[in-house]
């Protein structure tokens, strides 16, 4: 069995308002992946996986979770939102731009808590996850997407960028199923 300690799982951008082009179509997809993610994180956690949530700051530059789920908060969220509130001693840092990666500590954590492997949900699966994922490719890191854990605003979009993180990013793909029951009970 592989030491667990090594991987961390990311949660990319799921504290979120939808307020966007095509925003609504997204949050009903992040609401169905919101699920997934959820199981795959309690299985993640007691195993000693850490959880880190990395989302955008809405101009909330000083803020913690709990403001920004606040103000991300409405009709289009707040299912996903309740499923997936961080917790006191889970991560959680804020990004200026796409990549979880660019402007933010997240190197120097995964760092400090010798992660080789990152476990990437999230949304937008061809735009942040993807970037995230080459910005992990990059740095050395392993990477494993759970298929069933990523969303994109078109089902194409998302399969495209499943196919450059597998075929590019040498990306192990899966589905949150296979990664839970492949964990110590």
């Amino acid at each position: 069995m592989e030491n667990q300690s090594n991987r961390v799982l990311l949660i990319i951008d799921m504290i979120n308002n939808f307020q966007f082009d095509h925003g609504p179509i997204l949050a009903k997809q992040a609401e169905d992946i919101s699920h997934n993610i959820f199981s795959l994180k309690k299985k993640l956690k007691p195993n000693g996986v850490p959880i880190i949530y990395v989302n955008d700051h809405y101009d909330l530059w000083q803020a913690d979770y709990q403001r920004i789920a606040d103000k991300c908060k409405n009709s289009l969220s707040e299912k996903i939102i309740h499923t997936l509130y961080p917790e006191d001693d889970e991560f959680f840092l804020i990004k200026p731009k796409h990549s979880a990666f660019f402007g933010t500590a997240l190197n120097t954590l995964l760092y400090n808590l010798n992660i080789k492997e990152v476990i990437i949900t999230g949304i937008a699966g061809n735009i942040c996850v993807l970037f995230t994922a080459n910005d992990a490719y990059m740095r050395g890191y392993r990477i494993t997407i759970p298929s069933d854990c990523i969303a994109s605003n078109e089902e194409e979009d998302n399969k495209f960028a499943i196919k450059m993180m597998k075929h590019t990013l040498k990306a192990k793909i899966t589905n949150s199923e296979n990664l839970r029951n492949a964990l110590v009970p």
